[in-house]
This record gives C-alpha cells, structure tokens and sequence, in this order.
C-alpha cells in the first residue's frame, strides 16, 4: 500500500482533504465507526512507541493564545500538525482551535497528504479520551460529568458513549448557551442528560469527570471535595503552560496517567508539580509494562495534552479512508518536475517555451 501511495504522488500530486470532504467522510462511514476507528488506530501505535521519533510540540505563545506545530514519525511515515488555541476567538467568529496536518513518506520525504485536521482533531481528542478511561476507569462506569460544553463536548459525549458505554451525561458550563446547544445537538443519541447548576452538582454520582474549558488560566475547576472514590478524571482543556483545570490537591491523592511525560510536564496538570511528581505514561499501560487501576476506590487522572502520536494515527486513518471512498482531491502541492534538477524550468511560460524551441529550430536549420 505504502508503494502505492508513492506511485500516486508522483503521477498525480499530494492528496488534498478539505474541510467539507472530511466532514463528508465522517458521515458516509459514521461517527460511532470513526470513533473507534481511531481509537484503534491510537491503540495501534501506542503499542509500537518505542519505534517513534518523539518530540514534545513546539509553541509560540502570545498574548492571546498558541500557535503549535506538533511532529513525530516512525521509519515509514512521518507527520505534523499545525494548530493554533485561542480562547479568544469565539467573539470575531473564528474557532478556538483550527489544524492542519501532512502524513509523509520517510524514504522520500513527499508529501502525500495534507488534511485540515480541526474536525479530525475533535475526532481523536474524544477518541483518546474514551480509550483512556476504558483503560483506566472502573469497568461499571456509566455516568460521566462534562464540564464546559464548547465545541469539543459533542464528540467527548458521543466517544464515551459508543467506546465506553455511558448512558448518562450530566453537564455543566459558565455560559448557559453552550450547555443549551449541547444538549439541542445530542438529541435522539440515547443518553439520559441532566442539566446542572454548578460543577459541584455536576460531578455528584458521576464515575468518569471529563473538563474541557478553554480559558488560559491556572484555574481549579474541580477541587479535592467534589472528588468521590473511584472516580476517573479525564482533564483535557488544561494544555499549555499557565492553563490548568484541576486542584493541585486532587494529583496528590490520585494516581495520574500522562501520554508524554516531557510534554505533560511543561503542559499539563502536573506542570505546578515538582519534577519527581510520579506519574505514568499511558503507552506503558497498554504494553502491560506497569499497572492501571489499582482498586475500585482509587481516584484516576489522565492528564491529557494532547500528543503528536495522536495526530499521525488520526491522519493515517483519514488517508486510508479517503482513498477508499474517493474523497478529497489531488493537488500539486509540490512541483512535477521533468529534470528534478532544473526547478528554474518552473518558471518559464508555455510562450517563452515555445519560443526557445523555435529559435532553436532555426538554429538546426
């Protein structure tokens, strides 16, 4: 497959996803199958970590927010990610995040896939989530508190549902009409929502505690009263340096789960923690290499950032599935080149071409 995906670039360009193609992906081959599609796809090479190039993202950080480009690679492929968060945006009508990626060949470096990744991203965000609390999260979980109903909400509700088995949402967020565009959105899903006052009303009963919020802030959204034995804690707004969501106090009575620990470190919950602070990447889970869940009544954390690996899985999906399907388009991202060692060529006119030709004609005449 992977000499294939060479043999197209070169005859016909880079495969382009936009937007409205991913989107119309999503639908024909559904939400619940893309879900764990993903999931699977992260699964997959969480599996195979030790075989990836890592590096923590590199951030350009302003007043308003972070511009990000996000790279790994293992010896065949090689991604990145571009995404930017801020919070600010909502009010001019931009999104807090927007992303774009490439999936390349190693061997040759071409480019042989550039997709838009802000809808593909809310996709393995969500999946990411759901396959760490399947992971970590007591067997029985069923109710989940979700706090802050922005545009992430919808996905990290329906993953849960579909890969961990939620059947209640109880929900809470500073702003009324974010809850209420939730809720008007996951109509007819089968969920039993509950609309509450506060987080502390929110995350009362609830087994799994998701917050994504926005606001670039070392805030405490939940504090160590509202936390319950056995709950699981999924963090997931709290992503760059000064923006938290969870009290210090809760990380020191929970065991806590990273994906890449030098990342976590400089990004996540634990960025206020001293630097032997113990936590556990999630890939060594998954291997058997160190335990999860420990009891039934212990608290768990995935202080999750979002990492790299997840991108390369998310775009190794989307490629498949958009070749299989015929969607996007081919583009010349890169130039077709005759003679790879004459780029000049590039510039000159069909005319200016045409006439090199005649004159030289004429000179052979």
């Amino acid at each position: 497959m992977q000499n294939n995906d060479l043999t197209r670039f070169r005859e016909e360009g880079t495969l382009y996803l936009s937007a409205p193609a991913a989107a119309e992906l999503i639908r024909r081959k559904g939400l619940a199958h893309c879900f764990c599609a993903m999931a699977d796809h992260i699964h997959e090479d969480f599996m195979r970590w030790p075989e990836f190039d890592k590096t923590a993202r590199v951030a350009s950080h302003s007043q308003n927010g972070v511009i990000e480009l996000m790279p790994v690679a293992d010896t065949q492929r090689y991604s990145f990610k571009y995404v930017n968060g801020h919070p600010s945006n909502t009010p001019i009508g931009l999104s807090t995040v927007m992303a774009f990626g490439v999936l390349a060949d190693v061997n040759t470096g071409a480019p042989l896939f550039l997709s838009e990744l802000t809808l593909t991203t809310a996709l393995r965000t969500a999946a990411m989530s759901a396959l760490a609390a399947k992971t970590l999260a007591r067997p029985d979980s069923r109710v989940m508190a979700l706090i802050g109903n922005g545009a992430q909400s919808e996905f990290q509700a329906l993953a849960f549902q579909h890969l961990v088995g939620i059947t209640g949402l109880r929900l809470y967020d500073v702003d009324p009409q974010a809850t209420a565009k939730l809720v008007n959105n996951l109509q007819g899903c089968g969920l039993a929502i509950t609309v509450c006052n506060s987080t502390a009303e929110a995350v009362c009963g609830a087994h799994i505690v998701t917050t994504v919020t926005a606001d670039k802030t070392l805030a405490n959204i939940l504090t160590p009263d509202m936390i319950e034995p056995g709950m699981h804690i999924n963090a997931v707004g709290g992503d760059c340096p000064g923006k938290t969501e969870l009290h210090g106090g809760i990380l020191d009575e929970a065991k806590v789960f990273v994906e890449y620990e030098p990342q976590s470190r400089i990004e996540g919950e634990i960025q206020h923690k001293p630097e032997g602070f113990p936590v556990t990447e999630l890939w060594q889970v998954l291997l058997g290499q160190k335990a999860g869940r420990d009891d039934a009544n212990q608290v768990t954390v995935f202080d999750s950032v979002g990492f790299a690996l997840e991108d390369f899985s998310a775009l190794r999906f989307m490629f498949a599935a958009a070749s299989e399907l015929g969607l996007g388009e081919r583009t010349a991202l890169i130039p077709q080149l005759n003679d790879p060692k004459n780029l000049f060529a590039q510039l000159a006119t069909p005319l200016r071409a045409a006439e090199r030709l005649e004159t030289l004609s004429q000179a052979m005449g």
